[in-house]
């Protein structure tokens, strides 16, 4: 997305777009590993909380590659937190548990901002607040955030190792798959990379993020569909 914003040669999206990433990394992606280790805490481990995991600060989570592609493509990562499946009561159950925390903590995100970027166009259809050109660069910001915490949410939904919809998808699978895919993590994270990286998924997490942006702009239009009339 980036180089597509820098080609159009608006300065003032790119901007929008890098304060929003960033933002993202600097507070979205601790609370998303945050959301994974609290879940896994109220589950039974204690492996996050043992590791000082449990926190919202930024340097406890930020992997630097991720950070990175977040920037660049849109998709990225932060720090694992550490989880012990063994301490939960069923392992299957509470991994993929754990691991939903992690998306849904981005969908809420980009809920939040849905709310805060439709109350604003409220205010400004009331006449409350005044249209203006930096109200226009605040909208345009709430929109890049939306748009990227959907990104990772769906980004993190592919079942694929090692992203969190491979542990929901476990959940679901025999033994002799999960430890068939276990054995094979790391070639199947690298071939997930490239793929990525070369937009082999482009089509298919686009129609996920079209249909997720359109799901969450209805729902966060609705509490002031009511006082527009």
């Amino acid at each position: 997305m980036l180089f597509s914003l820098l080609k159009s040669g608006n300065l003032i999206s790119v901007l929008m777009y890098i304060l929003s990433v960033l933002l993202t990394i600097f507070l979205v992606l601790p609370l998303h590993e945050c959301a994974h280790g609290l879940v896994a805490y109220k589950l039974g481990d204690d492996t996050a909380k043992r590791q000082r995991r449990l926190t919202l600060n930024p340097l406890e989570h930020i992997d630097y590659l991720g950070a990175c592609l977040m920037l660049i493509i849109g998709f990225g990562w932060a720090k694992p937190v550490p989880i012990n499946p063994r301490r939960f009561k069923n392992p299957k159950a509470g991994m993929a548990l754990t691991a939903l925390a992690g998306p849904v903590s981005n969908l809420l995100a980009a809920i939040v901002a849905g709310l805060i970027q439709n109350g604003i166009l409220f205010m400004i259809f009331k006449g409350i607040i005044p249209g203006s050109t930096f109200i226009g660069y605040v909208l345009m910001f709430f929109e890049f955030l939306i748009t990227v915490n959907i990104g990772l949410a769906v980004f993190n939904f592919i079942p694929i190792p090692p992203l969190d919809g491979s542990k929901i998808l476990m959940a679901f699978l025999p033994d002799k798959a999960i430890i068939w895919i276990e054995q094979r993590m790391g070639i199947i994270s690298m071939v997930l990379f490239v793929v990525i990286i070369f937009g082999g998924l482009d089509g298919i997490l686009g129609r996920a993020n079209n249909f997720f942006y359109n799901c969450i702009s209805w729902l966060t239009s609705l509490p002031f569909s009511f006082f527009a009339g």
